[in-house]
């Protein structure tokens, strides 16, 4: 991918050295079980698990955290600048994607944690892998789980680190659109197994976006190298539901699934690079995913 000498985002806050915060979720104390359970239920990529944290421990998620004053990534540090630099590429596509549909972008914020980190969704921890925020309008990323998304899930290369990047602003598009607050709203109302359909529909089309991410930085900047693409796509393959499931050796349970199969995540992901549009994106409007 390249990335190297493009413009940088200055809506990136780097709180490693800060610990790992409060982010109290409310209500009753959170036990290992509740948390095993949220992690389980949301694991990767998107915002299922803090939500998950706070239904179970009777709460709602707080509306503001307090933190210290934003602090900006070393200059010399490497990956914060990746980061920071496929952020600026996002914003860029997104500014210009709204712009023509006549509406405004509002950028999001990446924040870089250690271990843990209070969100105004509830405390973020490492262990869910990155995720987005709608209440404070957040990415969240420990980068350390980029060495998990290579070594552990066998997904390597810079572009299906940008494609995870891309994936969680993919969510803060959503939040943008109501999308969320639509989902949202259907939370109870629905049974567990169609509210999971639901959510799987989210997955697909955050990460359609992040093909349409793709799509643009392409034409405007040529970013891609050879491969960059199969990276991209054996990253979304490498975190669908089935193949989560198969590799901790359980059962794979459809029903259960909230983010979307292996197949389904690759497609939606391809139909975004090469489509280009919102429109084609509309998971929740079509019968095949």
């Amino acid at each position: 991918m390249k990335w190297e000498g493009n413009r940088e985002s200055d809506n990136v806050e780097d709180r490693r050295s800060s610990g790992g915060g409060g982010g109290l979720l409310g209500g009753r104390s959170i036990g290992i079980g509740t948390i095993v359970v949220a992690l389980v239920g949301g694991w990767i990529f998107g915002i299922n698990p803090l939500t998950i944290l706070s239904l179970l421990s009777g709460g709602t998620p707080t509306a503001q955290v307090q933190q210290g004053p934003a602090q900006r990534p070393p200059a010399d540090d490497r990956m914060a600048k990746f980061v920071s630099t496929v952020l600026a590429d996002t914003e860029d596509v997104w500014k210009d994607v709204f712009s023509k549909g006549g509406a405004a972008y509002q950028e999001p914020r990446l924040v870089l944690f250690r271990g843990a980190t209070a969100t105004a969704c509830g405390q973020g921890q490492a262990a869910m892998g990155p995720f987005y925020c709608p209440a404070d309008q957040r990415v969240y990323i420990d980068l350390g789980f980029y060495e998990t998304l290579q070594k552990r899930l066998g997904a390597p290369g810079d572009f299906a680190q940008a494609y995870v990047i891309a994936h969680e602003v993919g969510h803060h598009v959503q939040n943008q659109l109501g999308i969320t607050g639509k989902m949202d709203q259907m939370r109870g109302r629905v049974s567990k197994t169609e509210y999971n359909a639901m959510s799987v529909r989210l997955e697909l089309q955050a990460d359609c976006f992040a093909g349409l991410w793709a799509h643009h930085a392409q034409r405007a900047r040529s970013i891609l190298e050879q491969g960059d693409v199969e990276e991209a796509m054996n990253a979304a393959a490498k975190i669908g539901d089935d193949a989560f499931q198969g590799a901790r050796g359980g059962a794979v349970v459809p029903e259960s699934f909230t983010h979307g199969t292996s197949a389904q995540r690759a497609r939606w992901f391809n139909t975004g690079l090469q489509q280009g549009n919102v429109k084609a994106c509309d998971t929740f409007n079509t019968r095949n995913l």
